[in-house]
C-alpha cells in the first residue's frame, strides 16, 4: 500500500522535528517553499501542516506561520497502589499532594456520561451529583489536573455532599461517617482526547490527548459511593507506577 503523499511529507518534518534540525519556536518553510522543495500540491503540504498540527508538534501563529512547539519531557506521577492521608484528609499521589482546589467546587445534578453510568450502576438518564474542581499549584495558580466526583442520588441526595465546603476530611470523610466506610478504591487509566474547555483551562496544546484517572470508591457491602474522574496532560504528566517482584519471579543468581 502507497503511504499518501501529505503523510510522506508530515514524515520528514516530524523526523526533523524530533532530530532538532528544527527547534522549538522555529518557523517550518512555507507552503511554497514545501511546495517546491518536495515537488507537492499546496494541498498536500497543508495536510501534512495539520497532520503535526494534531500530533502537538506544531501550532499556527498569526503573522509568522507554523511554529515548532517545545515538547516538553512529561512529569512522571507516581501511583503508589497506597492510599494515603494527611491533615485535610485521603490522597492518592504523593507528588500531587501539594496541589489544591483553585476555586469553590461546582456542584450540579445531571445526568452523568454513559460510561459513569455504567461504573455507578444507575439506570440510563438518572441524575446524580457532579462536583467539579480544578487542582493545581496555589502559589502559581496554574492548573494541573480536572477532577470530577459523581455520587449517586440514593447516596447524596440532601446531604452535606452536596454543600461547597464538605468540612475537615472531604467527600470521603462525610461518607464514612454516613456509614459508607471503610471505604476501598480501584483505579483505571485511559486517554481521551479534551473538550475545548478543557484544553483551555489546562493549556493542552492542539493534538495531545488527556490521561484519565478513573477511580472507584466502594462500601463495604459492595455499593459504588463515587466515581472519581481525573484528567491531565499527556504532555504534561506520565502516570508510573513501582514494579515488585512476585515470589515466582525470584532472581535466579
Amino acid at each position: 500500500m502507497t503511504t499518501p503523499a501529505y503523510q510522506r511529507l508530515a514524515d520528514a518534518l516530524r523526523t526533523a522535528i524530533l532530530n532538532g534540525t528544527y527547534q522549538p519556536g522555529d518557523t517550518l518553510p512555507k507552503l511554497t517553499d514545501l511546495m517546491a522543495q518536495h515537488g507537492v500540491s499546496k494541498t498536500t503540504a497543508s495536510e501534512a501542516f495539520r497532520t503535526l498540527e494534531r500530533e502537538g508538534l506544531v501550532e499556527v501563529v498569526r503573522r509568522r506561520g507554523t511554529v515548532v512547539l517545545d515538547p516538553a519531557v512529561p512529569r512522571p506521577l507516581l501511583r503508589t497502589r497506597e492510599v494515603l492521608r494527611d491533615e485535610i484528609g485521603y490522597y492518592f499521589d504523593p507528588q500531587a499532594q501539594p496541589w489544591r482546589a483553585l476555586q469553590p467546587p461546582t456542584r450540579a445534578w445531571a445526568v452523568p456520561p454513559r460510561d459513569i453510568a455504567v461504573l455507578l450502576g444507575v439506570p440510563a438518564g438518572e441524575e446524580v451529583l457532579w462536583r467539579d474542581r480544578v487542582m493545581g499549584d496555589p502559589d502559581t495558580g496554574t492548573a494541573m489536573q480536572l477532577a470530577t466526583s459523581f455520587l449517586p442520588a440514593a447516596v447524596a441526595r440532601s446531604t452535606v455532599l452536596e454543600e461547597a465546603d464538605t468540612g475537615p476530611g472531604g467527600i470521603y470523610d462525610r461518607l464514612e461517617e454516613m456509614g459508607h466506610g471503610p471505604l476501598e478504591w480501584s483505579e483505571t487509566i485511559t486517554a481521551r482526547m479534551p473538550t475545548p474547555g478543557e484544553a483551555e483551562v489546562l493549556g493542552v496544546p492542539r493534538g495531545i490527548p488527556l490521561l484519565r484517572v478513573l477511580r472507584t470508591a466502594v462500601s463495604p457491602a459492595g455499593l459504588v459511593v463515587e466515581i472519581n474522574d481525573t484528567r491531565m496532560s499527556a504532555a504534561r504528566f506520565a502516570i508510573g507506577y513501582p514494579l515488585t517482584r512476585h515470589e515466582s519471579a525470584r532472581s535466579r543468581q
